[in-house]
């Protein structure tokens, strides 16, 4: 952010909010698509998310979203931060943005939990299960988002636009992406007519813990959320008990149980005790959360191959891709 974005953004939140005071605007790293700030003024400590400045895919880097779901959801009992302001003026800093309330505690970017306790780790995975619970729990038309998404069909939609996108990709060659897409087709389930919000990237890096207890505070990251079926977040989030360390920090190949991370069928279990709409998790949710999760990686290769990105990058997410698609197979079998 510079010096005239800062003063820009500074005049709007005395305008907006009242505050005043000196302002500090510190980035925050961690790979966020969409940039993010600590903002500080008059003694007040927000988030700041923006988009990203340039040409942008339709549809990606959507923050409107991401105030709309969480302002929606407040009092919700799902943790979400105070929502402060939303701003569209291009004059203030160029892109869209939105402040909400800074909450203090912890993000872990490793599933393992570096630093946790194992009593801590088994408690905090429990509670990511309640809290992924208790959203799928919010009846989306009670808070206003009746009109957040397409309801019903949901996996057929999905697995035509994932199809579709795996298509269109000339550049690779992976059979058991071919594979598990026909296996899919083959055993779609009838629709359920089960509608819930659906995070989109329901994981441990997107949870943040409070400073002194092993409960989850807040939910961040609410880019790709939209109005789903509850058990596609619960098949992406125990991708972690089937991947490796190295394939977008799962931990099967780590002695998870001596770190005190519960097994997956005890985190299901928790969910299931606290979910109120009677979804199953099946193979055939996790081969599509699998799927899904391969595509992207094809994406992202593909994008890599078309930049300056192309050697190393891409060359990474095909291999992620091949093991995702390898994975989907074994869940579709039952393994």
């Amino acid at each position: 952010m510079t010096p005239a974005e800062e003063q820009a953004l500074g005049r709007w939140i005395e305008d907006t909010l009242g505050l005043d005071g000196p302002l500090t605007a510190e980035p925050i790293s961690g790979g966020q698509s969409n940039p993010t700030y600590f903002v500080t003024m008059g003694g007040t400590a927000m988030v700041l998310r923006k988009q990203p400045p340039g040409e942008l895919v339709k549809g990606a880097h959507a923050i409107d979203r991401e105030y709309r779901v969480q302002s929606a959801l407040a009092g919700s009992g799902v943790p979400v931060p105070a929502m402060r302001a939303w701003c569209d003026d291009p004059a203030i800093l160029g892109t869209p943005f939105y402040l909400m309330d800074r909450v203090p505690g912890r993000v872990f970017h490793d599933t393992s939990m570096p630093g946790a306790t194992a009593e801590d780790r088994r408690a905090m995975y429990l509670s990511v299960a309640r809290t992924m619970a208790a959203m799928h729990a919010v009846d989306p038309e009670a808070v206003g988002l009746a009109d957040y998404g397409r309801p019903g069909d949901y996996f057929s939609r999905q697995i035509g636009r994932w199809g579709r996108q795996w298509g269109e990709a000339k550049a690779y060659d992976i059979p058991d992406l071919d594979r598990l897409y026909d296996w899919l087709q083959a055993n779609m389930p009838a629709d359920d007519g089960r509608v819930a919000i659906a995070h989109g990237d329901f994981r441990i890096g997107n949870m943040l813990f409070a400073p002194d207890t092993p409960e989850v505070s807040v939910v961040l990251d609410w880019e790709l959320s939209t109005l789903g079926h509850p058990m596609a977040d619960l098949a992406f989030f125990c991708l972690c008990w089937r991947s490796r360390q190295d394939e977008y920090g799962g931990f099967a190949d780590l002695d998870w149980r001596s770190l005190g991370i519960p097994g997956r069928s005890e985190f299901l279990a928790e969910y299931n005790a606290h979910s109120t709409h009677g979804a199953e998790l099946t193979p055939f949710h996790e081969a599509f959360a699998l799927f899904r999760f391969a595509v992207i990686f094809v994406g992202i290769a593909d994008r890599g191959r078309q930049g300056n990105a192309a050697g190393d990058a891409a060359q990474d997410a095909i291999r992620l891709a091949r093991a995702f698609a390898a994975h989907g197979l074994q869940a579709a079998a039952g393994q």
